[in-house]
């Protein structure tokens, strides 16, 4: 039996430069006794490699933990009865984590776009379970409108299920300075625990 607060943890990465950090926050999810998998946009590829989490015995990616679009759709034809991948991936997780959030990322939540696995999982996602999004991005990107309209139309589909955990300013990646640098991870663990708290209470 797990032990309370601890769950089926389904981390999304984007392509932000804070997914960088994607190794560090699977390691401190699992150390809090979560079950983690990773479901990785082509984009967030450039930042960090995802044969460093858990990998195979080879020491390739394992495909059961980090989860790629290609093993959503290979090349081979589907078949009826096959699994489906997003499907089971929200069945599997207790909690959909979006850490680092990008800008693109947000606004196809926003807009309902289903267009790689981590957004045809939230499109699909049981919206009794919670949702937390740690957004990074440039400054200017993080204060322009859309940001804050892309927000509040994910606050509107999710209610009382979303849980965001805001950027902090700080020396950018690209040297620009001000607010947009992903949360420090202790932030955006302290924020998963409370949702899980919450949603237990429900």
């Amino acid at each position: 039996m797990r032990r309370p607060n601890v769950a089926n943890v389904l981390l999304g990465v984007t392509g932000s430069v804070a997914a960088i950090y994607t190794p560090e926050l699977f390691c401190d999810l699992g150390a809090a006794g979560h079950e983690v998998k990773v479901a990785a946009t082509a984009a967030s590829l450039y930042f960090f490699d995802p044969a460093q989490l858990a990998p195979l015995d080879s020491g390739l990616r394992n495909p059961q933990v980090v989860i790629l679009d290609a093993d959503e759709w290979p090349r081979d034809r589907y078949h009826r009865r096959d699994p489906v991948l997003h499907i089971e991936l929200r069945r599997w997780a207790d909690l959909l984590l979006i850490a680092p959030l990008d800008a693109n990322t947000l606004a196809k939540l926003a807009l309902g776009l289903a267009d790689n696995t981590l957004t045809c999982i939230y499109r699909a996602w049981d919206r009794n379970r919670p949702v937390v999004l740690a957004p990074a991005m440039n400054t200017l990107m993080w204060e322009h409108p859309a940001t804050s309209r892309h927000l509040r139309h994910v606050a509107e589909d999710l209610g009382g299920r979303l849980h965001v955990v805001l950027p902090v300013d700080r020396q950018l990646a690209c040297d620009d300075v001000g607010m947009g640098a992903m949360a420090p991870r202790d932030a955006i663990l302290e924020t998963l625990h409370l949702a899980l708290a919450g949603a237990g209470e429900r």
